[in-house]
């Protein structure tokens, strides 16, 4: 059949037909009689004004791929476009493979219409129900990042991407642009940014459209690209399309020259109404959404809505039993070659697992407890360095410009920073063929990752605790991702995005305030039990048997908290790992109730946490030797859940073996003690519970002060024991007095020296009480 301007036309005309009855309607697909009110949805829900821009590009792109058998997948920025992508799939076949009771006919048909947007049915935006999509524009400005993430090693690859003039307002997206500065001609794919001009958003036009054309020529050609402007004309989108990957071949060829971009001028719900009620709709806001919004009882709109559909021909697209005809059918790709069925866009498919070396080699030798320190995430680097060799082409760290400061240096043992850009003689690790994504972008970095992860690959996000906020909405957007991937059989499993969270709020104690917020933790737990994953490990050994876990792991979102400066060595690398194996336990050594109940149960999550637990036991030891202290270390966060709650839930005769139901439990923790009763207010000694934990009290300070401002530090959980233990008070009240005391010294200390006294800051488990 060829891709004639003809068959590429009726290709779009059949998508842009298949889009509006998804959005309108229940019966009659094929609009073989009069439509009547009983053929419309009650509640029109969906989005036409992107979406036949949308459909132009993927008739059009179909072309290039069988043409020059090009290895592409799209990414639809304008995400509430949905009904374009699930035309795209039906039209290529995959979603009939997909959904096999969607069949290529009228009956199938019937089904696409009812089910898009409708109760029991799929989402308007394109989801991960949509075969060929890795990206979800519920929220917008991730498209282009998340494109340059799936372009990374894989050389092949094209990566359309269709940005929305609204999107494009977004600060992630201005950011993205620059992602060409991190691609690799030898190692990567290319993006093909693809601006869909339609001047509006949601009720106002779309600054990139209403800016001078010169000038926005001249922005997107300080970013770096070549850009083409196309019109709403095929012949001109052809040929424009020829001359971009003619340019994409001499790029892979070793041209220098810059990679191309196209700009896309058309009207907003373009071959829609032009007019409904005396208003302009076509070319304006009013086309975002339904630009017939009362068809069931307004009989002129419904007139307009047949007039609409039928202006397509759909007698002309599509065969008497539904199906569409082969001048269509002759325009798509084959096998593979079909977006929608492109593997890369199902990464799970093409997922091999890390070759992950023994983390035990990396241990620190513990010869005894809580005698020595290690930097976690110093030791964590060997680790990565290793895995990053063994993986040079499918696994990547990324950071904001933190690799360094979060003490992963020993990665550039083996790699360098991702760059292409200029480069100076005092540079360092700066290459193009880099492992290491940094850039100042919390949010480019986790866009990367989510393209990287969702085509097959596996990685790593660093960040200081405080700031990774500011991905608190892309990461509810991935977990819901995958959430809904977990129920959906033919999505394969990808790996989990695994964040490192270092820097943390217990030791931002120079940077101050700002920099002091463990919050992230509790956006992470209100998420499905299905999907995340929380680990606080207390020391170097454990975070390499969490982060060895983390790696392996597939369909998750893991978070680690972690500490980049000296903490105590609390388990050789067999306790470590029979520890996070648990999720949980008693130190026994740092206990006194070994063969009796305990008077008190210490808890604790977190290393600095843990820290003044273990300090605080040393004391009630030294003190009170006749108080049976049990302390626990938790790693695993959901374990403290029901096993009713969570897979890693401990069951309640478990929990109440260990945390006792009728004694006090102190729990110290590292985030903020609302999450430690939430995770627990079913158990059955919760009312015994008490967390101490970040209450936000932060300042530039010393780390003691820090914790005293907070209430975790050692002195004051000894007083919180005298509170809550019965029988304690009246007798160890002078004991209470000194720890008061105590605390005032500390930060008098402080306050002179500028520094914690060496007593605190050197602490180490007392060796008269070393098993």
């Amino acid at each position: 059949m060829g891709h004639t301007m003809e068959n590429i036309d009726a290709y779009w005309r059949a998508a842009n037909y298949l889009s509006v009855g998804q959005i309108y309607l229940l019966d009659n697909p094929l609009l073989t009689e009069p439509l009547r009110p009983e053929h419309i949805k009650p509640r029109l829900l969906g989005h036409w004004g992107t979406t036949p821009g949308l459909n132009f590009c993927f008739a059009h792109l179909n072309r290039i791929i069988r043409e020059r058998d090009q290895d592409m997948i799209y990414i639809a920025g304008p995400g509430h476009g949905g009904p374009a992508a699930v035309a795209h799939s039906w039209l290529e076949g995959s979603y009939t493979e997909r959904y096999p009771d969607v069949t290529q006919d009228a009956q199938g048909m019937r089904r696409l219409f009812r089910q898009f947007s409708f109760p029991g049915g799929i989402p308007s935006h394109v989801a991960p129900e949509t075969p060929g999509s890795i990206h979800e524009g519920g929220e917008l400005g991730y498209a282009l990042a998340h494109a340059y993430g799936a372009a990374f090693d894989n050389p092949g690859l094209v990566v359309s991407c269709v940005i929305g003039d609204g999107e494009a307002e977004t600060g992630p997206l201005a950011a993205s642009w620059h992602s060409n500065k991190l691609l690799d001609r030898e190692r990567d794919g290319v993006v093909l940014p693809i601006l869909a001009l339609n001047g509006y958003k949601i009720a106002n036009p779309t600054i990139l459209a209403r800016i001078p054309e010169a000038d926005l020529f001249k922005l997107l050609e300080g970013y770096g690209y070549r850009p083409h402007l196309v019109g709403p004309d095929h012949a001109e989108m052809a040929g424009t399309l020829d001359e971009v990957f003619d340019e994409i071949a001499a790029y892979r060829a070793g041209d220098d020259s810059r990679l191309p971009m196209i700009i896309l001028r058309t009207p907003k719900g373009w071959t829609g109404p032009r007019e409904v009620d005396g208003l302009p709709v076509e070319g304006t806001w009013r086309a975002h959404q339904v630009p017939l919004a009362k068809v069931r009882d307004n009989p002129a709109h419904l007139a307009m809505l047949e007039e609409w559909m039928r202006s397509y021909l759909p007698e002309e697209l599509f065969d008497e039993g539904g199906g569409p005809i082969p001048a269509i059918l002759g325009t798509v790709p084959e096998g593979a070659r079909r977006m929608s069925a492109n593997p890369h866009a199902n990464g799970g498919e093409l997922l091999a697992p890390l070759r992950l070396p023994d983390f035990r080699t990396h241990a620190v030798e513990v010869k005894s407890p809580a005698v020595q320190t290690s930097e976690p995430t110093r030791v964590l680097g060997t680790l990565l360095r290793d895995v990053i060799a063994a993986n040079p082409r499918t696994f990547r760290l990324m950071g904001p410009d933190e690799t360094a400061s979060n003490r992963l240096s020993a990665v550039f043992e083996t790699t360098d920073r991702a760059w292409n850009a200029e480069r100076l003689p005092t540079d360092e690790h700066l290459a193009p063929g880099g492992r290491v994504m940094e850039v100042l972008s919390e949010h480019l970095c986790q866009g990367w990752l989510e393209g990287y992860l969702l085509t097959g690959r596996h990685g790593l996000f660093n960040c200081y605790e405080a700031f990774i906020h500011i991905i608190d909405s892309m990461f509810n957007q991935h977990a819901k991702w995958l959430e809904s991937s977990q129920k959906i059989p033919w999505r394969r499993p990808v790996a989990s995005l695994t964040y490192l969270l270092s820097s943390h709020v217990w030791r931002q104690d120079h940077n101050g305030f700002s920099h002091q917020d463990p919050g992230f933790l509790d956006v992470v737990v209100n998420k499905k039990a299905s999907v995340v994953r929380v680990y606080l490990p207390p020391d170097a050994n454990t975070l390499l048997s969490v982060a060895d876990h983390c790696l392996r792991s597939r369909d998750y979102v893991n978070v680690i908290v972690a500490g980049k400066q000296p903490v105590l060595d609390l388990f050789t690398m067999d306790e470590a790992i029979a520890h996070c194996t648990r999720g949980l336990g008693i130190l026994p050594w740092a206990s006194t109730d070994d063969g009796v109940e305990p008077d008190v149960v210490l808890a604790s999550a977190g290393d600095v946490p843990t820290l003044e637990t273990l300090a605080a036991a040393a004391i009630l030891r030294e003190e009170l030797p006749e108080l049976k202290v049990r302390v626990i270390n938790v790693v695993d966060l959901m374990r403290l859940q029901p096993s009713s709650e969570h897979p890693h839930g401990m069951p309640d005769n478990e929990f109440d073996t260990l945390f006792t139901t009728d004694r006090p439990i102190i729990f110290n923790f590292h985030g903020y003690p609302t999450l430690i009763h939430q995770l627990t207010y079913r158990r059955h000694g919760h009312a015994n519970l008490h967390v101490r934990g970040y209450k936000e009290e932060g300042t530039t300070t010393t780390p003691f002060d820090m914790a005293m401002l907070n209430d975790i530090d050692r002195f004051h959980l000894v007083m919180d024991v005298i509170d809550r233990v019965p029988g304690l008070a009246s007798k160890a009240a002078h004991l209470r007095q000194r720890m008061s005391d105590a605390r005032l010294r500390a930060r008098a200390h402080t306050r002179v020296h500028g520094e914690d006294a060496p007593e605190i800051s050197g602490w180490t488990w007392p060796s008269t009480y070393s098993s």
